[in-house]
């Protein structure tokens, strides 16, 4: 059972309840001064669309879970807990079937492993049977999740002109910009069982690659240098987000060459037609977390990772500058 599932995920801050729909969790509150919780709640949109029509589940879960837990990052808060709901027609039609775990199941046991790899317990969740509002095999997936930090520990926001921006690898699309990827494929004739042009894989697999946590690396980051300001790319694409590290005045100015663009934002780009500027401002183009840091101190994070040969997605690269000008982020020949 999910129930079963999830307490694998409890350590000995999650108080057990029972049966109970509340869940009880005792904060560690030990060693801050001014303690603030911090919560977010999000989902993996239409890249649900694209798992059912490849019948590939499995990465579901951790999309789920990283998609709200990297939302925490960037006020500096550690996750505590994550919580889940669940919505479908039928339960009966997402079960296992001919010897294959049902699309729940998968979706399951993906937020059970991604739970400890960022250090929060899967704490609770609904699943709710609405056959009148969800059609056979549909569902849609929502998640929750609430960190701590000490507010002196939030990043300040207080970005200067000669500042550096520092960023981690994203590790495919992730989940946001699926609408318009579906349709780009839709457009071109392209099913999700065949690769893309001059590659490989089947483009529904490169897709379902699930999103990066980037917990790990940007918490330990945080605690060796001061962060500035910090985005985890999602909605909006690279530019918009990192337009929301600067005030009025600065602008983010990023280095294309600085990191290395999946080759499929250039395949979807050819085969819609999409102007570097939309795409920007829709998919991470490679960089899926930013933090704004000063110059001594990103010479700092790049001289250790180069020293421990740290993998991606954990290895900052030194990806940009803040500049003055007009509030905003440019991105090669893409801007905002």
């Amino acid at each position: 059972s999910l129930r079963a599932l999830a307490a694998r995920t409890h350590g000995p801050d999650v108080v057990p309840t029972g049966d109970a729909y509340g869940a009880l969790f005792r904060p560690p509150l030990a060693g801050l001064d001014s303690p603030l919780l911090a919560a977010t709640c999000d989902g993996v949109g239409t890249k649900l669309l694209v798992a059912r029509a490849c019948g590939d589940y499995r990465g579901l879960g951790q999309d789920l879970v990283a998609m709200n837990v990297n939302d925490l990052l960037p006020r500096g808060a550690r996750p505590l807990f994550f919580l889940d709901y669940i919505a479908v027609g039928r339960l009966a039609d997402l079960e296992a079937r001919d010897g294959r775990p049902g699309a729940l199941s998968d979706v399951a046991q993906g937020m059970v492993a991604a739970c400890p790899q960022v250090g929060c317990a899967l704490i609770g969740g609904e699943t709710a049977e609405m056959p009148d509002l969800y059609r056979p095999g549909d569902f849609d997936l929502a998640g929750f999740a609430v960190g701590l930090v000490d507010a002196a520990r939030v990043p300040a926001g207080d970005v200067a002109a000669g500042d550096v921006v520092l960023g981690l690898a994203a590790n495919g699309v992730h989940a946001n910009g699926f609408s318009l990827i579906r349709r780009v494929l839709s457009d071109a004739g392209i099913e999700y069982g065949q690769p893309l042009p001059g590659m490989q894989s089947p483009i529904g697999a490169m897709l379902l690659q699930p999103t990066a946590l980037y917990v790990a690396p940007v918490l330990a980051l945080m605690s060796q240098v001061r962060v500035k300001a910090a985005a985890h790319v999602t909605g909006g694409g690279i530019l918009r987000r990192a337009r929301g590290l600067v005030p009025d005045g600065l602008r983010v100015e990023l280095d294309p060459t600085a990191f290395a663009r999946p080759p499929i934002f250039d395949v979807l780009a050819a085969l819609g037609r999409i102007t570097d500027t939309e795409m920007a401002c829709t998919f991470n183009m490679g960089l899926g977390f930013l933090v704004v840091v000063d110059a001594d101190a990103a010479a700092q994070v790049v001289a250790q990772g180069a020293a421990v040969g740290a993998d991606e997605p954990s290895r900052w690269l030194q990806v940009g500058r803040i500049v003055r000008g007009p509030r905003g982020a440019v991105l090669g020949h893409a801007a905002v």
